[in-house]
Formats: structure tokens, sequence, C-alpha cells
């Protein structure tokens, strides 16, 4: 039997210590919050999107960066495993559009106390309010940790901190600063899935703008990168909603100076088919302004900057537009253009991007390969994915990957 540390009470830490202590391992978990699970609590706004309705090979093609890494992962604890282990534990999920997993109740408290069940009921101690300092590490091994309160002997040692993102929940780098003193290569930490700070004002008269069904296209230069179909929303400071999250994520480590956003606010109708439908709607409105015409076609709020891009007077006859005119707005409902200038801080995005280099750590066990028995799981990793479900399965099946490590 190996005594086994766990640092850390979240969605890794858990079900690392779930699995090692079902190895047959003496596991005891230091947090340093008063209770486990505290960024459970805020996920998908108090839902917790637990997983995404999908085959571990979709599930890697929204993984953005390092998915080779995680195939092993993933496969062996598929989101699949995941809906089956909370339902064995009592927990019933439901499945919502975009393939996205909740508790039947709605109540991310019930995601954390059906894995503080599975911790209790495999034998593992818990030791709240206790702060890991420092790791210790003898001949490349470790040998146990420094907390705030005292110093112990272990076998084993899982890193499961997190990142930076919403540090009130006690994410505040900690896993970092060990493994760097262990000797690993931390890749720089960007904000993911967050909102975009825009360049320009335009966003101000939009605020509280929710747009549904757009398509939002990334470009890196002159090339088109990724699209994204769904809803997003126009902010006091730009953009945010689920498509701009991880839009977010995708150019969190490009130059922003070259990143272009294209909006297309009629992603059902070609451009073609816009066309005729305008051409019909301006018909019908020929002796009324452009702006009214438009509202059959836009939301009221944004029919003023669409305008405004295609220099037309909103009160300018529709039996005046020219052709060139029409061709003008067809483009700017197509390509919507906007400019990036920064993502939002980290104590807005909700997940931390880069991490521990994964070329460090043995992606069957999540060991380090520098230092014999120091494991890392969940988001202390350079490994984060778009929104949707998948960045709690990544923590879920790297905590489960770490747990089994430990009985090897």
């Amino acid at each position: 039997m190996k005594k086994v540390a766990i640092i850390g009470a979240g969605a890794a830490g858990l079900v690392a210590a779930y699995r090692a202590a079902e190895c047959g391992n003496a596991v005891t978990v230091f947090e340093k919050n008063e209770k486990s699970g505290k960024k459970i609590y805020i996920t998908g706004k108090g839902r917790c999107n637990v997983t995404h309705d999908c085959a571990p090979d979709e599930f890697l093609q929204n993984v953005v960066n390092n998915a080779r890494f995680l195939t092993r992962s993933v496969y062996s604890f598929s989101p699949d495993d995941c809906v089956e282990f909370f339902k064995n534990g009592g927990v019933e999920l439901k499945l919502e559009r975009g393939g996205r997993y909740f508790p039947v109740t709605d109540k991310a408290s019930d995601i954390t106390k059906c894995l503080e069940k599975y911790c209790k009921n495999a034998g593992v101690a818990f030791k709240f309010n206790e702060e890991v300092k420092e790791i210790s590490i003898l001949h490349s091994t470790m040998s146990g940790i420094i907390t705030n309160k005292n110093e112990y002997a272990f076998d084993c040692v899982i890193v499961c901190t997190g990142g930076l993102s919403y540090p009130s929940t006690g994410s505040t780098g900690d896993g970092y600063k060990f493994a760097q003193s262990a000797g690993h290569t931390v890749v720089p930490l960007k904000q993911g899935l967050c909102g975009l700070n825009l360049k320009g004002d335009f966003y101000k008269s939009l605020q509280g703008l929710t747009l549904k069904n757009v398509n939002l296209t990334v470009k890196n230069g002159e090339k088109t990168v990724k699209s994204f179909f769904g809803e997003m929303l126009f902010t006091h400071f730009g953009i945010s909603g689920p498509i701009v999250l991880s839009a977010s994520s995708l150019i969190n480590r490009f130059d922003l100076r070259n990143v272009k956003l294209c909006l297309d606010l009629k992603p059902a109708l070609d451009k073609s088919a816009l066309d005729k439908r305008m051409l019909r709607d301006f018909d019908s409105f020929k002796n009324k302004s452009i702006s009214n015409c438009l509202k059959e076609l836009l939301p009221l709020a944004i029919i003023p900057e669409v305008l405004k891009r295609c220099d037309i007077f909103s009160d300018l006859k529709v039996n005046s537009v020219t052709k060139a005119q029409r061709l003008s707005l067809l483009t700017t409902i197509k390509n919507f253009d906007m400019l990036v200038s920064s993502l939002r801080d980290f104590s807005e995005s909700i997940i931390t991007a880069g991490g521990v280099d994964v070329k460090e750590i043995n992606p069957k066990t999540m060991e380090s390969k520098l230092v014999k028995g120091l494991f890392f799981c969940g988001e202390v990793l350079d490994v984060d994915a778009f929104t949707g479900g998948y960045n709690l399965q990544i923590a879920f099946s790297t905590g489960w990957a770490a747990g089994n490590g430990t009985g090897e």
C-alpha cells in the first residue's frame, strides 16, 4: 500500500483520489479551502455542464491544445464512462441541446456531493483549510509535502490545483510553482474560454444584444482558422457568449493584431438566397425607410451599425437604394467584421490555457517523467478544449488516469 497525497479537491482531484484509493492506496486530500469543489459549484452558471455527448475521437477534435496527449486517458475514461460513473453514484444526467450533459436537478452541488461520496466510501481522508506550500523530492523521487500546518511523508503526490482562472475559488497557480520546483517546464499561461475586448466603440450601442444562430469565423491574417455556430452577445467591453468563449481559446496564442472575427448574421441564407430575400423586402417596403425595411431581417439594435458600415443614411427610402448599396448591405450582413484588442482577465476566464508541458508527462499515467511518484492532472496541465463540457471531462479523464497510475 502506497501513501498518496492529492493536492486540490476539485474535479480532477476528487476523481484521482477515489481511483487511487480503489487501487488499494492510503489517500489523503489536501484542500486550502474550507470545502471541496468550489469551482465545480460555479460551472455552467451553477448547473455544471458535466461532459459532452460524443465518442472519444469526436471529443478529441474539440481539444484545442495537445489532443494527442489526451488520447489514452479520454479513451480509458470516456464521456460515456463519465455518464455511467455519475449514474452509478446516484446522479442522473440529462442531455440538452448541443450535446451538453447536466444534472437532472440543475444543481452543480450534486456533482461535488457525488464525488465526495465516492471518495469517502473508498476511505479517502480529507484535510480542509490546509495549504500545501512545498513538495519534497529526494533523489528524483517524491518524498512528501510541507503544508502551512505540518510536514508529511508520501510515496506519491498528485497535483490537481487548477489554473489561474477564478482565483476566488482557490486557483492561484500553486501547481505551476510545484512543477517548476521539480524541474518541469511551464508553457506560458493564457486566458481560455473568456470574453473578448474589441477595438473601437461600436459595441457600446449594442450592449445587451444577444444573437442566436449566428456564425463566427476566426481569421488569422488571410487564413480562415475555424467557424463557430451558436449564440453570442455584445457587452460593455465587446463580445461574449458560447461561440465567443470557444473562439477565445483558439486565438489566445495568436498575435491578436492579426486576428479578425467575421460574424455572419444570417448563416442560414447564402448570398444568393439573402439577396433574393432582401429584394422581396425592398419590394414590400419600397416607400419606407431602409431602417424600417431591415427590421424584418435583423435585430433592431444592430441596424444602425450595419447601415453606418455601408455609408447608408437610416432615413433613405428603399426605392432609392442603389444596387451597389444593396450589395454592400449583403456583404456586411454576411461579414460583420470585428477586431480584437485583448482577452478578458484571468478572473473572468473559465479555464487557463498553458501549464505543465505534457512532453514531460506520461500520457497513460499522468506521472512526471522527471520525478518518480509525482503526478499532474486537470487544468494545471497544458491541455484545454472548447466550451461544452469538454474541459470538465479532461479533468475527470486525467484524474482517473493519475489515480490509476499510483497503482502501477
